[in-house]
């Protein structure tokens, strides 16, 4: 059996579980750190600045310009099968698929002075060293392990923009090494510059800017030590820079208080014959030095280890909270794994002085609101941000202010399409960042409506990004100008109903219209014949050779014809009309979790997997995640149970592997934390959530204006998996989804489960939003 870390040392059962245990126990944030996933295990805070976590290995991004596949596993810095750390830096991603980052890499030694982490075959080449699983602790805000190779227990702990070292040494001297050009998918040149400033024999600041997938990332920082330095020293490790000035007459390698570089590696010697442990802060910002000294003394200063550590893992058990659930052991480990992972991005990228770097690269400051990062949103706007609009409604305001301030200081005059450390890096396709404020918006979030408009307008209008000028100009993107165009048009069609639907709830009654007209652009890809989703050139015609099946080649990123085609969330009437009717509709839902989809179709696919696949349903990656609830417009809505029972059980597990694919800064697991409750938002936009079945027993969710809202599952078990009835606050209910203001209220929902699905067909007037009805 493979090991897993446990933190929890209680075996309970769900009968004995009550609400005032604590629910942090319950999260192992290891699961889902083998192969697909790609989580991280370190310390960290709620959507903190910080993400200090170890990282495995050191495969490059690319050598001379080759990429190089392995490096795909380590988006996360940390793989399970590793046997060696390298050490520990401070900014992560949850499980994003492509990644950066990895800024401020410290690691403890002792002996000769190693300044390259070397190879894991052989550990002592270099300055990493080899763990065992179990002398690994990892538990929301706190990580340890012991380093085997130089006898060093390393502890990690965070606040919002510190990190907090311990390590303990044994007798005698021991060695830091802060490596500056480490990082996560690293490469030759991504370092523009290093810099480490000994301020005195206790401190030190300094600065990194790389060139990666954020195209000009500035991190500063400020170190602490609880002990005073001996010696130090430091030389460029990556590419050398071919100038040196007239710095040249000094030896700046050896205890030289101001070193720089394009790739610095530095080492500090401490006596540590008393066995006392050396304490190291961390403290990061986006604007200054300055910035990360004020940090440093705002968030640490008076506090110890220990109490840091405490206040880490209050501030989780206050985050996870928030949604209490009754449930076996392994649902419940599962369950809140999960919030946990929704609770890292996106992450705080601000000072405490209200200050940080925007877009446009140059520093603001605010006072009413906090600066968010790490948008990740063709992932994120399906489920992860809906969650923020009910469990987190503050952060969210926060976090859609954030997007409206990259739409100001944005050149291009656009909202983010994934945007982190200041940058936009433009990864994926569509420009979500409107579902996100129409989303907001429908559910009550107070925002500047005028603004939101003219923000998604622009976004909508920009006509060198993504084949916009053709899609207004023919109704579709045509392949021969995007090799993605069918899932870029269906994403736009999307993103032009939240237009749509913004602009008629606010009574701008022509740019309804053009929206409106826009939202059903998605109409012009469906292939009479086919009846399903087929790309087409920009002389009108049908790609050639089409291939439902395989998600290389065919029109589509990340996905092929037969998943995408599903994605019209927003008018699911209009497209089961394009599908044939309810019958053959459902016949195609029916034959996408059934039929086997061959390993030919995704082989060339990195972010599609066959862990994430069921029939021919990618669960393993986003555009598919509405699919089985949408059986609850047709004519068997009880099928939508069948598939989301079958989804938990065999995408969900209690493991090390127990993710089926990326997380995506949460939208996984948001999925997971949504589907475990009954209910889930298929179309971001409307006040509504689809109705399924849950997982657990029982949830209250604590809302933010002091109501709460409990759901029940009578007679729930692993047969009884269909819905037979619903109540809300004790009254028979007849529709196939809730509203918004349902949960806010606070109340009860409580789902009557059985073992036989109940065969009645929701009225026209139960179903949920269709653009057509």
């Amino acid at each position: 059996m493979m090991h897993r870390v446990c933190f929890f040392l209680l075996v309970v059962f769900y009968e004995c579980i009550s609400f005032a245990q604590t629910v942090s126990s319950y999260v192992d944030p290891l699961i889902g750190t083998k192969g697909m996933g790609h989580t991280f295990p370190g310390a960290c805070v709620p959507h903190g600045m910080i993400q200090l976590s170890p990282d495995t290995d050191t495969i490059p991004h690319n050598v001379n310009g080759v990429y190089q596949k392995e490096v795909y596993s380590y988006c996360s810095g940390y793989q399970y099968d590793d046997n060696s750390i390298v050490g520990f830096s401070h900014t992560h991603m949850n499980g994003t698929g492509h990644s950066d980052l990895g800024d401020i890499l410290l690691m403890p030694t002792v002996g000769v002075i190693q300044l390259n982490p070397g190879i894991k075959e052989d550990s002592r080449s270099g300055y990493r060293s080899t763990f065992e699983h179990k002398d690994e602790i990892a538990k929301p805000g706190y990580y340890s392990v012991f380093l085997k190779d130089d006898s060093i227990k390393a502890e990690l702990t965070a606040t919002k923009r510190v990190g907090v070292h311990r390590y303990v040494y044994p007798k005698g001297e021991g060695n830091l090494i802060i490596d500056l050009n480490h990082g996560i998918y690293n490469y030759e040149g991504k370092v523009l510059w290093s810099s480490m400033r000994v301020e005195n024999d206790t401190l030190l600041t300094g600065c990194r800017i790389t060139n990666g997938w954020a195209r000009f990332n500035q991190t500063y920082f400020a170190i602490s030590f609880s002990k005073p330095i001996l010696r130090y020293g430091g030389k460029e490790v990556g590419q050398q820079s071919v100038y040196k000035g007239f710095w040249r007459k000094f030896n700046q390698q050896y205890n030289f208080p101001e070193m720089a570089g394009r790739g610095l590696c530095c080492y500090f010697v401490f006596d540590c014959q008393d066995n006392a442990p050396l304490e190291v802060r961390v403290a990061l910002s986006g604007v200054s030095t300055v910035g990360a000294l004020q940090n440093l003394r705002e968030e640490t200063s008076g506090f110890s280890f220990d109490t840091l550590r405490k206040k880490a893992e209050e501030k989780w058990e206050r985050a996870l909270s928030v949604i209490q659930i009754e449930g076996d052991e392994d649902i419940m480990t599962s369950f809140y794994t999960s919030l946990y992972h929704t609770m890292i991005n996106p992450s705080l990228y601000m000072d405490v002085d209200g200050t940080y770097r925007g877009i446009d690269g140059n520093i603001h400051q605010v006072k009413d609101f906090t600066n968010y990062t790490v948008f990740s949103l063709w992932d994120t706007f399906r489920a992860l941000h809906p969650l923020f609009n009910i469990i987190e409604r503050k952060r969210s305001r926060e976090m859609l202010f954030s997007l409206l301030n990259h739409y100001q200081q944005s050149v291009h005059k656009v909202l983010p399409v994934w945007s982190h450390m200041g940058n936009e890096n433009w990864c994926m396709i569509g420009y979500h960042g409107v579902s996100l404020l129409s989303d907001g918006i429908a559910k009550g979030i107070s925002l500047d409506s005028r603004l939101a408009l003219e923000a998604m307008e622009s976004s909508s209008n920009l006509l060198y990004y993504d084949g916009i000028a053709s899609y207004k100009k023919l109704g579709y993107v045509p392949l021969d100008e995007n090799q993605s165009a069918a899932s870029i048009t269906l994403e736009y069609a999307y993103d032009d109903w939240n237009i749509y639907q913004l602009a008629e709830k606010m009574g701008e009654v022509s740019i309804a219209e053009i929206y409106k007209k826009r939202a059903l652009n998605y109409r012009n890809l469906f292939h009479p014949k086919l009846e399903y989703v087929c790309p087409r050139k920009s002389d009108g015609s049908w790609m050639d050779s089409f291939d439902l099946y395989k998600t290389h080649g065919q029109g589509f990123i990340e996905g092929n014809s037969q998943n995408y085609s599903f994605f019209v969330p927003y008018d699911v009437n209009g497209l089961i009309k394009c599908m044939g009717g309810d019958k053959k509709f459902i016949e195609k839902l029916d034959n996408l979790f059934t039929q086997k989809l061959s390993s030919s179709a995704y082989e060339h696919t990195e972010d599609v997997t066959a862990e994430g696949i069921i029939g021919g349903y990618v669960h393993g990656n986003e555009p598919s995640h509405h699919i089985p609830y949408l059986y609850m417009w047709t004519s068997q809505p009880w099928k939508t149970a069948e598939r989301i029972h079958e989804i938990r059980c065999k995408m969900y597990k209690n493991a090390i592997n127990g993710l089926c694919g990326n997380d995506d800064c949460g939208q996984m697991s948001a999925w997971y934390v949504f589907s475990s409750m009954g209910f889930y938002p298929v179309c971001p936009g409307t006040d509504q959530y689809v109705l399924g079945t849950p997982a657990v027993k029982e949830v209250v969710i604590h809302l933010e204006n002091g109501n709460d809202f409990s759901i029940k599952a009578d007679h729930l078990s692993s047969k009884n998996l269909y819905v037979k009835e619903v109540l809300l606050n004790g009254i028979l209910y007849h529709k196939a989804y809730l509203t918004h203001q349902d949960i806010m209220k606070g109340g009860e929902l409580r789902f009557i489960m059985s073992n036989k699905p109940n065969k009645q067909e929701y009225e026209v007037s139960g179903k949920p939003y269709s653009l057509s009805n």
